[in-house]
């Protein structure tokens, strides 16, 4: 039962981690344009910079 005393704060850190990271892709718009996303994808010629 010590084990528990040791992997219930180190999951709860490890979530907020998580939510956290999550958070700050939504604050600096990494999910933007999922539409221009799945039609570039498509495409046949290469561009590896997205249009602006």
């Amino acid at each position: 039962m010590n084990v528990l005393a040791y992997l219930i704060p180190i999951s709860l850190t490890l979530g907020a981690l998580g939510l956290v990271g999550f958070l700050w892709t939504l604050r600096s718009d990494q999910y933007e344009d999922p539409d221009g996303d799945a039609a570039r994808i498509l495409r046949y010629e290469y561009d590896d910079r997205p249009a602006d």
